[in-house]
């Protein structure tokens, strides 16, 4: 029996080493699987605005303004993005009858620094309160998008200041789970799931049931713990990237239908 005892007690030690092993490389390798660093895409020119940070560091924002737009969007773009793979879709955004305003992250594009989840909120929260005191938006004319990543520094945004209203789309539960989908390690970033039912205003969740990248359980989670008014649409077939030119013209017709609401 003792040596019974000394073997289970050498294979629970074996295995908690094992355990936290994986968990430090865990932590490690989703820095470079969350944040990766893009290709840049855009040069900087007078159409850029820089915003500066309070530890100095500065990004890179722009606006694209339409008068004729009742809301506009603070787009918060994926993990292997930066200004100028917004700028792809902004034409579609404008076209629909919204302003757009957007930046890179730290790291991103031609933004300094390194990303984190705590620098990336942070940056959000400039942006915002650029888009708010330089050009003047209210918060009822104010809608933030989170597309992919962007949703996690959306939710934590939208719990601390006020706007019209999320969207939400190819958002996911947590980004430990979008590699492992039940919760393993400690660490985990971006805890959609946990800040959702806070959240006081309306939110919109957009998903396409063929997501490769962040699987539609993602969106039905994150819409089954919403507690304030929320709508859904889920494209049939929809996949990660590119969903706005898949569903056509519904898209724009379900996003109206959500920010005309506000």
């Amino acid at each position: 029996m003792p040596d019974l005892l000394a073997s289970f007690l050498r294979i629970f030690g074996l295995l908690v080493v094992a355990y936290a092993c994986a968990a430090v490389g865990a932590h490690f390798l989703s820095l470079n699987l969350i944040f990766p660093r893009p290709p840049v895409k855009y040069e900087v020119n007078a159409d850029y605005i820089s915003l500066r940070t309070p530890d100095g560091v500065t990004l890179q924002a722009r606006h694209w303004p339409n008068p004729q737009a009742r809301h506009t969007l603070l787009y918060l773009h994926g993990n292997y993005e930066d200004l100028g793979t917004v700028g792809e879709v902004v034409p579609g955004f404008l076209a629909a009858g919204y302003a757009v305003f957007a930046l890179d992250y730290r790291g991103y594009g031609h933004s300094g620094g390194r990303p984190s989840e705590a620098n990336t909120c942070a940056d959000v929260e400039l942006a915002y309160d650029h888009l708010r005191q330089r050009l003047g938006v209210p918060p009822e004319r104010i809608v933030i998008f989170g597309y992919s990543l962007g949703a996690g520094p959306g939710v934590e945004l939208a719990s601390r200041r006020p706007a019209a209203g999320l969207v939400m789309q190819g958002a996911f539960v947590s980004a430990y789970r979008v590699m492992t989908r039940i919760p393993l390690f400690p660490g985990d970033k971006f805890l959609n799931l946990d800040k959702v039912p806070h959240l006081t205003l309306p939110v919109m969740v957009i998903h396409g049931t063929a997501d490769e990248t962040v699987p539609s359980w993602h969106g039905e989670r994150l819409y089954a713990a919403l507690t304030s008014r929320k709508a859904r649409y889920f494209i049939p077939g929809g996949p990660h990237s590119g969903i706005a030119d898949f569903a056509g013209p519904r898209y724009w017709e379900e996003l109206r239908r959500f920010t005309d609401s506000l």
